[in-house]
């Protein structure tokens, strides 16, 4: 194991909360979780790996829409308890929606208003 990782505050299921914000316009893309290797297996190869909580295993981004994220740099917080991954998204579609980024509503009033545009339609990106 890695001594960096040691600083890391995986929760009780050994899960970590992790960020990715676009490293050139600082908007955040999306949240994930990540145990400790997928955060070993994105500091070794420079991609974005996640642990997947609904499938119950490592996450490879892109690995299926081929909307890769390549990590120019971690970062951990002042706790230990959220990571961040400043990436570069192939493609510019980071949510599943097909959108830039999973955060793609705002509270307008009493209401959640779409402000981003879906990108690519999702049953083109995640064909079977």
């Amino acid at each position: 194991m890695s001594d960096w990782l040691d600083a890391v505050r995986f929760d009780a299921q050994g899960l970590v909360t992790v960020i990715a914000q676009d490293a050139s316009t600082q908007r955040v893309l999306m949240v994930a979780w990540a145990n400790r290797e997928a955060l070993q297996e994105t500091a070794r190869t420079g991609q974005a790996v996640y642990f997947s909580r609904s499938r119950g295993k490592l996450w490879r981004k892109g690995e299926e829409s081929g909307h890769r994220q390549a990590v120019g740099e971690i970062r951990l917080d002042c706790d230990g308890d959220v990571v961040l991954y400043a990436v570069t998204q192939v493609g510019g579609i980071a949510c599943h929606t097909g959108r830039e980024s999973c955060f793609y509503r705002v509270l307008d009033a009493d209401a959640w208003r779409v402000v981003d545009p879906v990108l690519k339609d999702p049953e083109l990106i995640y064909r079977k």
